[in-house]
């Protein structure tokens, strides 16, 4: 299932850093990557998350923003980012409502297990709220380049 041209609906999600994050509101104006991991402070998804913070240092000032999402609660959320030393926002999806509407959630494989949860996706949004790129299956750190230049081409 694609979510290219899919605007986003108005949603909030508690999030780090803020007390919320409402969509499409606080998207408009901006170019957005949202990116979906399983399970914070994971192995693959602490490099994904380091990387984008790494990334992130470069992007202060322009008109791109990040936000990590997954199931975790705020709590696991604010010990992901504080044990990291992350720059951006985690929002919560706990409801599954984002990630459903995106096509991020259904059944998984780690080796020879199968289990309901989070694929690792990326989404680039536009200024306007709207999905334009997408990246499903993504390998956590190699990823992170190929949304941040696409990113940058937007502005």
């Amino acid at each position: 299932m694609s979510a290219i041209n899919k605007e986003l609906p108005s949603m909030t999600f508690k999030a780090t850093e803020v007390e919320q994050v409402e969509f499409p509101k606080d998207l408009l104006g901006k170019v957005t990557v949202l990116y979906f991991y399983p399970k914070d402070d994971t192995p693959g998804c602490t490099k994904q998350a380091c990387a984008y913070r790494d990334f992130q240092k470069e992007l202060e000032g322009s008109k791109v923003q990040v936000f990590g999402v997954s199931m975790d609660d705020l709590g696991s959320h604010e010990d992901f980012k504080s044990k990291f030393s992350l720059n951006f926002p985690l929002i919560v999806d706990d409801t599954k409502a984002l990630s459903e509407f995106l096509g991020v959630y259904g059944e998984q494989t780690w080796g020879d297990k199968k289990y309901m949860g989070l694929s690792r996706d990326s989404f680039l949004i536009d200024q306007k709220g709207v999905v334009v790129q997408e990246w499903r299956k993504v390998d956590p750190v190699a990823s992170v380049d190929e949304t941040l230049d696409a990113a940058k081409k937007l502005l």
